[in-house]
């Protein structure tokens, strides 16, 4: 075996794909040919956490040539065992193939070797249940170095010049925060971390706490040094079992070796986690609400000021922070601040993570450093847009960011250029999308979503963003009037003003970044009465057979949900115009392309 390790992606995207059953077929196959007692099959076939690209899982990664084997499946798995395992050969059939060529490698796939991996450094490299796995890349030296070498003034000062700003929203300095509450006078102060995570598509922060808990469990324990608090709590949703799990199971390791409880490393410094699980709730990600929740009280958000390094939990000087913040700052505390500040750019320091989907051939987490184009995301890291279809836009920060257009693809990724553009960086959800994409039902989809999870406490949130999806509705069902843009801007304008909390005053984003961007698709959809990309069935063109082509073999007739379609087996078909939803299910089975919309031509529907 040569002191080869199998790393089997355990992060919720690959067990959804099948690799616990993978990590099993290893773990049987070393078994039942005697090569390992069951006892030694768990140090050798281990779980790591999301190593980041989903869209080729389940993955296996062969130690220590990290040869990196994807998209598996159980039968791949007897060929990886007595070719690589045993006689120590790269099994390249298995390998994924990359411009050309197979690549061995995990750290010289595109989709890696574009990164700057800071918050998921150890992500692919150690089992999340090994402290000991952790010990090895330098685990709990930061708060070491902080708690036996370092003042509370000296850590804050460090996270200060490093530049660290809040990776979960509006960018604030993280070290100005911990500053305004270790400044204000109370016994009795609070750490949280903000791991509720809520932006549709977005899983950067469940990734983390999956992959690499101890680092999140040191952070927090700095930054309680830092301010003075003796206790924190990990606000995690409900829908994220796994993180919960490990999380816990975490927290009990770190506790039996020292690092959480009572004077930690023999300090003086006292410190404890614990877990609360919320509903899920989008408002809760608001740190007001946040707390409420955790009191026990109904996630609802408060007037600011006070502000929570104030008056937070039960009414003490709190500092929130979310998951991918606080994993940059053993890093920091261990490199130095100017190692950090030296990544980025000078107003945007250090790396973002993101959470890649849509219409792109490489989906899932990636980390960047700050300053990286649009366009080097989309392109170089995530491999461009699938079927040579043409990029339209990119959706950043989820239901409060915005809509990018493709001429925009060479702005840099910070904090102020995405603002000035009308997005923000949020937690770090990033959509692509394509072509095909019709913006103004883009632009519905994430108001109904911030609609539906508005907290109710203020009027403009609950009563403005409903009167906007209307209209939005509205337009897409081909009932567009005059004024509806107008409408739009200025309800849009008037929320942002006016809302309580920045769920409301973020809401708008996403209308007014595409009318900003695609007024012309808003007009074609209210007085052309049709929807250039096809998408809103009331305003897309029919299907039509072409009659030269057709022949006559059923297929759409079977798949029509409406029964649009009419003909004989062997005779040309018939779509009727008036009943045809423009669902396109028809042109999907059509074995001779005979099918496409009117108004699209053959071959482009």
């Amino acid at each position: 075996m040569d002191n080869r390790e199998v790393l089997i992606c355990s992060g919720t995207g690959c067990l959804s794909s099948g690799a616990e059953e993978i990590e099993e077929a290893f773990q049987q196959e070393l078994v039942d040919r005697d090569l390992l007692e069951d006892i030694e099959v768990k140090k050798v076939v281990k779980k790591t956490g999301c190593v980041g690209p989903c869209s080729l899982g389940p993955i296996a990664i062969v130690k220590p040539e990290k040869t990196f084997y994807g998209k598996l499946e159980v039968q791949d798995v007897e060929k990886i065992v007595t070719e690589h395992l045993e006689q120590g050969n790269i099994v390249t059939d298995l390998l994924v193939e990359e411009d050309g060529h197979k690549v061995e490698e995990y750290t010289e796939l595109n989709f890696i070797k574009g990164q700057k991996q800071i918050a998921l450094k150890n992500i692919g490299e150690i089992d999340p249940a090994s402290v000991e796995d952790y010990l090895k890349q330098e685990g709990y030296q930061a708060v070491e170095k902080a708690l036996l070498d370092s003042t509370p003034e000296e850590v804050i000062k460090e996270i200060k010049d490093s530049g660290l700003r809040g990776r979960g929203g509006a960018g604030f300095p993280t070290g100005l925060k911990w500053e305004f509450t270790a400044q204000a006078e109370s016994e009795q102060k609070y750490i949280v971390c903000n791991a509720d995570e809520g932006d549709p598509g977005a899983f950067m922060d469940r990734s983390i706490i999956e992959g690499d808990p101890h680092k999140v469990i040191e952070a927090m324990t700095i930054a309680g040094y830092a301010i003075g608090a003796d206790k924190g709590y990990v606000y995690v949703r409900a829908e994220y079992p796994l993180a919960i799990e490990t999380l816990a199971s975490a927290l009990d390791i770190a506790r039996d070796r020292g690092y959480l409880g009572e004077n930690i490393l023999e300090s003086d410094f006292s410190f404890d986690i614990e877990i609360r699980v919320g509903a899920g709730a989008f408002v809760c990600g608001e740190e007001t609400a946040l707390l409420k929740s955790i009191e026990g009280k109904r996630g609802m958000p408060n007037p600011k000021p006070p502000y929570p390094a104030q008056k937070g939990l039960w009414g003490e000087p709190t500092v929130i922070n979310n998951v991918e913040t606080l994993a940059c700052v053993p890093e920091i505390i261990n490199q130095g601040s100017s190692w950090f500040n030296g990544i980025g750019t000078e107003s945007s320091s250090g790396s973002k993570v993101f959470a890649v989907a849509g219409d792109v051939i490489g989906t899932g987490l990636i980390e960047v450093p700050m300053g990286i184009t649009i366009k080097e995301v989309v392109f170089d890291v995530a491999g461009g847009i699938p079927d040579n279809k043409e990029l339209k836009a990119v959706q950043i920060g989820g239901p409060s960011g915005g809509t990018i257009p493709s001429q925009y693809m060479d702005l840099e990724i910070d904090y102020e250029s995405l603002n000035e553009a009308g997005a923000i960086m949020g937690s770090g959800g990033l959509v692509v999308m394509d072509e095909d994409t019709c913006m103004v039902d883009v632009a519905r989809f994430f108001l109904d979503f911030t609609q539906e999870e508005s907290c109710g406490k203020c009027p403009p949130c609950r009563i403005g963003t409903k009167r906007m999806l209307e209209i939005l509705e509205r337009i897409t069902s081909g009932a567009g009037e005059e004024g509806d843009i107008d409408k739009l801007q200025e309800l849009g304008e008037r929320i942002i003003e006016t809302s309580l909390c920045g769920l409301g005053q973020t809401a708008p984003n996403p209308v007014l970044s595409t009318i900003r961007f695609f007024r012309d698709e808003y007009e074609a959809h209210i007085y052309d009465e049709t929807c250039p990309a096809g998408v809103c069935q009331e305003l897309a063109p029919p299907y039509v057979i072409e009659d030269e082509t057709c022949i006559g073999c059923t297929n759409c007739v079977d798949e029509c949900l409406v029964e649009a379609i009419s003909g004989e087996a062997g005779e040309v078909h018939e779509i009727d115009e008036d009943e045809c939803i423009a669902c396109g299910a028809c042109a999907e089975v059509c074995p001779v392309d005979a099918i496409y919309q009117r108004s699209q031509g053959k071959g482009d529907a």
